[in-house]
């Protein structure tokens, strides 16, 4: 499982620029580690923020992962999960699109959720995924 996403951006020629003068006098390895860096620390400058509202909000913070026994389980109590994750949130591939549109009541994720084609479809189509 992942826990990494490839994301595109444009940026202006002065901007880059100038990122390729900090990378060529040490300050970064590389783009991309200027980037990082700028991302961790806005995150940190929005710390509080973001805590409120995984507070607020009772969203899981991590990498979480259903397999076909757990979505079997919950089933089988007759149970719907309520899916809120800052992270990563994976079904595991061989959950059935109809399972999991059976037992999910809802998913919202803030980062990257995992699951085959057809699941997400199915859930996308029952309105599942917020």
């Amino acid at each position: 499982m992942t826990e990494t996403e490839k994301i595109t951006i444009n940026v202006g020629a002065v901007d880059l620029g100038k990122i390729d003068l900090l990378v060529e006098q040490g300050h970064y390895s590389n783009r991309t580690d200027f980037i990082r860096s700028a991302i961790r620390s806005q995150l940190d400058k929005h710390v509080i923020e973001v805590q409120q509202a995984v507070t607020r909000h009772s969203f899981g913070v991590g990498a979480f992962n259903h397999s076909l026994a757990a979505f079997e389980r919950y089933k089988a109590k007759g149970e719907k999960i309520k899916i809120d994750v800052i992270g990563v949130y994976n079904i595991s591939s061989d959950v059935p699109a109809a399972l999991a549109v059976e037992v999910v009541e809802h998913i919202k994720v803030f980062g990257i959720f995992q699951a085959s084609p057809a699941v997400k479809d199915a859930l996308a189509k029952a309105g599942k995924i917020r």
